[in-house]
């Protein structure tokens, strides 16, 4: 199992999000972003949490524009993983890997501290690991993270089992209480929530691991 990590200027969570794909098992390698292709044998690639490009216009958007991020997108079409926390689940909404947008905070405030959570969905590869375990916590750490999409594609989410992870009190203002989504056919998650800073003891809450051993149980069991 090979994990790919891009890091674009003002990433802060790639060396952490590199921890918790190696404690899983992973065989782990960092990307710069004005690389042109992923290296090969890449089973998931991870967008980390940070302030890319200062997250001053459209928070993702630039980032989107990144030279790797064509092969990001080549990689989720052939059915590759991808994983995009906080500012990386900007980067999937802007790149169209995901549906919907990443807004200001209700409130205009940065928000930074562990939320309780609802795992909604928990038959993806990315959920899987959580068993019937049904409320987590993690660490947020966002001043963007206000999930917006339209009547339709809200409907279409949640009709189809793709709301992820929901918020179980109000936090930044997101529709339906979304922490994190995935992607028509289950490969690609985006949500705000920080798991890989919740994958050690230290940390005091190992919560977060369960994302990525269920993610390395997935490539086993195939």
């Amino acid at each position: 199992m090979r994990a790919a990590v891009i890091t674009f200027p003002g990433s802060n969570c790639d060396r952490d999000l590199v921890r918790g794909f190696a404690l899983a098992g992973f065989e782990t390698v960092s990307v710069w972003h004005k690389e042109t292709s992923l290296p090969s044998g890449i089973d998931v690639v991870g967008l980390p949490g940070g302030f890319s490009y200062g997250d001053y216009l459209r928070c993702g958007a630039i980032a989107a524009q990144s030279p790797i991020c064509q092969d990001v997108a080549a990689h989720a079409a052939r059915g590759g993983y991808v994983l995009g926390i906080c500012n990386g689940f900007q980067v999937l909404t802007e790149t169209g890997l995901l549906p919907g947008a990443l807004m200001r905070n209700a409130g205009l405030k940065f928000v930074c501290r562990s939320v309780p959570l609802e795992v909604i969905n928990r038959e993806s590869a990315f959920t899987s690991g959580f068993g019937s375990q049904t409320e987590i916590s993690l660490p947020v750490a966002h001043h963007d993270g206000n999930y917006r999409a339209d009547a339709d594609t809200l409907s279409q989410l949640e009709a189809e089992g793709r709301v992820a992870f929901r918020y179980a009190s109000p936090v930044n203002g997101s529709d339906n209480d979304i922490a994190g989504i995935l992607s028509a056919n289950g490969r690609v998650l985006g949500m705000m929530p920080h798991p890989e800073r919740a994958v050690e003891a230290l940390h005091g809450n190992q919560d977060g691991a369960a994302v990525f051993s269920g993610l390395a149980a997935s490539f086993v069991a195939a």
